[in-house]
């Protein structure tokens, strides 16, 4: 198997010594080169033709955003940020990935070895899937090993085989999922909504730190308003409620109403928040008055959950392949069977309205139990 061959770019010796280190002792990885500023870079990029690249922020001479923008537009490649842990630096990363990065990884300021050490499952898992994204298409990427057990969402709430008991009502709720390149596919099916859409819950795999920025730049794409969620908000329509990096979100039902409930609980198929309990819990308390979304993302996140929903009597949509820059969670999602529908991503916001308008409102305890 081909190795994916990798060009580290970070003016921080000791940051470049770390990720070399790390991609070391993956079998699957190859560290071609590192350049400490965008000019050698781009020389390096011309000399070597990696198959991605590990790019700093904040560089001298010129900045990663710069250079960037640059990269996407005269030679496009998978670009995996390496990003502070601040506000500051999500605002910075968000912006990257609109301009074309794959994905993300980030370093806090204290204890920078200890921290990239912790994290190097990770980070050879992204890059490693960005080698195999869109839009350079390449053979699906090895998977890496995992050294922390994987949870499935009965961690957070009991799983249920019967059919829930669906109150009379016509709020409707959207639920939507994503993982890698969710946050432009969030930002593009949020911006082409109108104001009066139903309520929607989101769960993107993002570190705590860059959740609110992330509500903040949809609410400014958006004619729906756009928020972190709270805990014990009621859900509005015309309201779009974004996971907090680092909680799950669960929707409660509470009379006809609906209200978010915020759990610190453990991660979920490694992830925090995680789209398999917002999905569980959608399932649970909204049923067929729902619809389920999942978006492009990395693993198998959210399958058995919009599985649940599906079975509930909900609608449920996955991102096809074409349009998703990794086909992992919407892919997982069709072959479990859990999707009606698989649409590209220009097509579900429409799609979503229409399911939403033909949701069922009614459940009858006969239903409940069949």
């Amino acid at each position: 198997m081909k190795k994916v061959r990798v060009l580290i770019v970070d003016d921080s010796a000791l940051v470049r010594r770390l990720l070399t280190e790390i991609f070391a002792t993956d079998a699957d990885i190859e560290v071609v080169g590192a350049a400490n500023d965008p000019y050698m870079a781009r020389e390096k990029i011309k000399q070597l033709n990696p198959d991605v690249i590990t790019l700093d922020v904040e560089m001298p001479r010129m900045d990663g955003l710069t250079f960037l923008e640059n990269l996407m537009r005269l030679r496009p490649m998978p670009v995996v940020m390496v990003s502070s842990l601040t506000q500051a630096g999500a605002d910075v990363t968000l912006r990257a990935l609109e301009l074309g990065a794959v994905d993300f990884v980030t370093k806090p300021k204290m204890d920078l070895a200890g921290s990239l050490a912790n994290y190097a499952d990770e980070i050879t898992a992204k890059v490693k899937v960005a080698a195999g994204a869109r839009p350079r298409t390449r053979a699906a990427p090895p998977t890496g090993s995992a050294p922390s057990p994987k949870l499935s969402a009965d961690a957070i709430l009991p799983g249920s085989t019967r059919r829930p008991l669906v109150l009379r009502t016509t709020d409707k709720i959207i639920a939507i999922g994503a993982s890698t390149g969710g946050t432009e596919a969030l930002r593009e099916l949020i911006s082409a909504l109108p104001p009066d859409a139903p309520a929607i819950v989101i769960s993107q795999h993002i570190p705590a730190a860059f959740s609110g920025p992330f509500a903040q730049r949809l609410d400014k794409a958006s004619a729906m308003a756009v928020s972190e969620a709270q805990d014990g908000q009621y859900l509005l329509p015309g309201h779009v409620y974004v996971a907090p990096g680092d909680r799950h979100l669960i929707v409660e039902r509470d009379g006809a109403r609906y209200r978010c409930r915020l759990n610190d609980g453990p991660h979920v198929n490694r992830h925090r928040p995680s789209v398999d309990v917002m999905f569980r819990s959608v399932a649970h308390s909204v049923g067929p008055n729902a619809v389920g979304i999942i978006l492009t993302g990395m693993g198998d996140d959210g399958a058995r959950g919009l599985k649940e929903m599906l079975d509930a009597g909900a609608r449920t949509v996955a991102q096809d392949e074409q349009s998703s820059v990794v086909w992992g969670m919407p892919g997982s999602a069709v072959k479990l069977g859990a999707a009606e529908l698989v649409q590209p991503l220009s097509r579900i916001p429409q799609t979503l309205l229409e399911l939403a308008a033909q949701a069922s409102g009614v459940a009858t305890a006969a239903a409940a139990h069949g």
